[in-house]
């Protein structure tokens, strides 16, 4: 449930946008933080008001320094934009409807309970739980004031993002409504190239039948002006055997007898 706004308190509260701790304790972890972040600004890139961050302070209630920064949060409702931190009475008291958390080793149960107990307390609709040591994938859905486990999350599609979870021997892999995996940014940079490769070539396949066409538009010009200049040679020599014939008619000589 959503709690309500409260009374400013008198005196003004300085909002942290950083607790001074590492965005991700390993490669992995940062990894798969960015993949999935970059992937959903990727899906959401063409929609205003669809807000995603990553790492980022989220402060439900004003007066108060209670707060979590979600490995990945998506807000629908509130403009793209630069924050420090998202404080929710200035984003029309819209919480994150959509998290991530991705495990590591130095995530404790004690800390996991209690970003349960605050999503669970602040209205996030979907929480989704990440271990890529083990390839485990939790999944919940709110459920009137409660937060309650996805049975079956292999294959589940996410009734906000649309986005499906499948879980293989040894990763997890997300897909766009479309059915393209989401790709780490190495792979959508080889994909990029790959696709600048294919243009290259068909630019090359192009400019090779432009010439081609070129080269035949020449050829055939060429016959049509050698066709010409027979015509014309054949020309002449009929004006020329017409000159013949009429000379010997002026002697009084018949061609057709000679």
């Amino acid at each position: 449930m959503v709690q309500q706004l409260q009374p400013e308190t008198q005196a003004e509260i300085t909002y942290p946008d950083s607790d001074g701790q590492p965005m991700a304790d390993n490669t992995k972890q940062f990894r798969w933080i960015v993949t999935i972040k970059e992937n959903l600004e990727i899906l959401f890139a063409a929609i205003a008001d669809v807000f995603i961050a990553g790492d980022l302070f989220w402060y439900p209630l004003r007066g108060s320094l209670h707060r979590q920064a979600p490995d990945v949060m998506v807000v629908f409702g509130r403009p793209k934009g630069d924050r420090g931190s998202y404080k929710q009475w200035e984003e029309a008291n819209i919480p994150p409807q959509v998290v991530f958390e991705i495990l590591s080793p130095g995530n404790t149960v004690t800390a996991m309970t209690k970003k349960l107990l605050f999503y669970e307390r602040y209205g996030v609709e979907e929480y989704y739980i990440y271990d890529p040591d083990t390839v485990e994938l939790t999944g919940l859905l709110r459920n009137g004031n409660n937060l309650e486990e996805i049975e079956l999350i292999d294959g589940w599609v996410s009734p906000r993002l649309g986005i499906r979870f499948v879980l293989k021997e040894d990763t997890l892999e997300i897909y766009f409504p479309d059915n393209q995996r989401f790709l780490t940014p190495v792979e959508l940079d080889q994909l990029r190239q790959q696709e600048r490769q294919r243009a290259e070539q068909e630019r090359q396949r192009a400019e090779q039948e432009r010439q081609r066409a070129e080269q035949e538009s020449q050829r055939a010009e060429q016959e049509s002006q050698r066709a010409e200049q027979a015509l014309a040679q054949l020309q002449q020599e009929q004006q020329r055997y017409q000159a013949l014939i009429e000379r010997l008619r002026e002697r009084g000589i018949d061609p057709e007898q000679v």
